[in-house]
């Protein structure tokens, strides 16, 4: 195995950064072929969220596979390699398994706990099949990390942890004040149908809002969306559907707003929320910016770098970095808006205006950090631990599985031509007798190889065992082609990998 995964996320990046750093569907099927293409890839998957785009990717080579996949990710993402490198983290090999555990556990989400980031791995997981980029090793591994992270949420209370993404943008759109209190009775407008979306509207319907509004560029997935608000047992809230051009009217009606598009440009500017509320942004007052420092990477993260001698880059990557964050008005507020898109859809002039509040993922990254964290997150930690080493040891241990079949192929090989020859030599024999000689002969064989080829899997699936398929390769003169049709026959299994 020699799994890599190249990547940023909030932990390592500006909020700017990524947004920049973005990826359209159509630019990550491009990626994943590229990444195919390149000499170094056998494989590949890409994990891309509001908060996160990371390339995975099974190398036969460290060092070009970290070269190749950093400067495809800034060939497809638009920035420049130079300007992108100090913020990219490597994990390699255990390390990327044990990293995307800990993200389907919601351990390195902005918000500890957060469930939203299994659906955006299954997302990756199925693009990849879909594009045939997801061989043997990112199926399982993906898989797998499903798997792990339902475990996390169903053994632990991870979940008290933190919430999701959108209760918590609620919470703070509420400043300190109880969200159900506060959006009892208010008026919300969802822009975007999509995953995000559909979450932020059920979540405000369940919060107490009385009508929800939905506005997406695919008017029959709004309909669907409100279709399912208004089928909801455990809420009373009024729902419709709107066309996209209709968002500047339904602005001056709403209360709330929550815009979550795959839009690559801005969704509602700042002159449009003036408009909305009836002020002019030329004479809204400037208020001064606030600058905070965030806590620096995790230099673990860049561990891998390090040692293989781009300590330098690494550095620059867990450097200090200086944010400014835009003061929000301290008066009564007429409109409260939450952004949860990458790039952003609201404008970030729009807190310049009396009257709005702006939550997006910038200020969300900075309000979470200081966010407790629960007990349930050491027992979280210590599942991740235990999946990445029984992973590691199912991966080593499949390593040498074709090795053994091939081996008892040649076996059964040798046995069927010791019993046609003696057919040559005892053509009396009767049926009885052929088959009961058959028998011994078989369980001869068998039991000889039984004890082998057991220990070389019980030793393959321990760390530094890999080497063992090639011992017995070596051992009983198996033919390397024999053994390469078993894997691709164990790896076009249609059923593998299903769950």
């Amino acid at each position: 195995m020699s799994l890599l995964v190249v990547g940023l996320s909030h932990r390592s990046a500006p909020v700017s950064v990524l947004e920049r750093a973005s990826l359209a569907v159509e630019t990550q099927a491009k990626l994943l072929q590229d990444t195919l293409a390149a000499e170094p890839a056998t494989e590949a998957a890409v994990l891309a969220t509001c908060n996160r785009i990371e390339l995975y990717a099974d190398v036969d080579k460290f060092h070009a596979g970290v070269a190749e996949l950093s400067t495809l990710l800034a060939q497809h993402s638009g920035v420049g390699l130079e300007e992108l490198t100090p913020y990219l983290y490597v994990h390699y090999e255990d390390r990327a398994v044990h990293h995307l555990f800990s993200v389907a556990c919601g351990l390195d989400s902005m918000v500890v706990g957060e469930g939203q980031i299994l659906g955006q791995i299954k997302d990756a997981l199925a693009r990849g099949q879909e594009l045939h980029t997801a061989g043997r090793l990112l199926n399982d591994l993906f898989q797998q990390a499903l798997r792990v992270g339902k475990r996390a949420h169903s053994e632990t209370g991870i979940d008290r942890a933190g919430q999701s993404l959108v209760t918590f943008g609620l919470q703070q759109l509420a400043a300190g004040a109880d969200p159900e209190r506060w959006a009892d009775g208010k008026r919300a407008l969802v822009i975007g149908a999509g995953s995000m979306s559909s979450l932020a509207a059920a979540t405000l319907a369940r919060t107490g809002v009385a009508d929800i509004v939905v506005a997406n560029r695919t008017r029959s997935r709004a309909d669907r969306l409100v279709e399912i608000l208004q089928q909801g047992d455990d809420t009373s809230v009024r729902a419709r559907a709107v066309e996209m051009s209709a968002v500047g009217d339904e602005l001056t009606r709403a209360d709330i707003v929550v815009s979550c598009t795959g839009s690559t440009g801005l969704v509602l500017t700042a002159d449009a929320l003036a408009d909305a509320l009836g002020v002019t942004l030329d004479a809204a007052p400037e208020r001064p910016a606030v600058t905070v420092t965030p806590a620096p990477a995790d230099v673990d993260q860049h561990a891998a770098w390090v040692e293989n001698g781009s300590a330098a880059q690494a550095g620059r990557a867990t450097a200090l970095r200086r944010v400014t964050v835009p003061a929000q008005s301290t008066g009564p507020v007429r409109l409260a808006l939450l952004d949860l898109a990458m790039p952003r859809d609201i404008d970030g002039a729009a807190h310049r205006i009396d009257g709005v509040r702006l939550v997006d993922i910038e200020s969300l990254a900075e309000a979470s950090a200081d966010a407790p964290m629960a007990a349930d997150v050491d027992r979280v930690r210590t599942i991740v631990s235990d999946e990445v080493a029984a992973f590691g040891a199912a991966q080593r241990a499949a390593h040498v599985a074709p090795t053994v079949v091939a081996l008892r192929t040649m076996a059964a090989g040798v046995v069927a031509g010791e019993i046609a020859r003696l057919d040559g030599r005892l053509p009396d024999l009767d049926e009885k007798q052929r088959a009961e000689i058959t028998q011994t002969v078989r369980r001869v064989v068998d039991k000889l190889l039984h004890a082998p080829t057991v220990r070389v899997k019980q030793l393959a699936s321990e760390p530094g065992g890999a080497g063992y398929a090639d011992a017995l390769r070596e051992l009983f003169d198996l033919d390397p082609q024999t053994v390469a049709a078993v894997s691709r026959a164990d790896l076009n299994d249609p059923n593998r990998g299903r769950s």
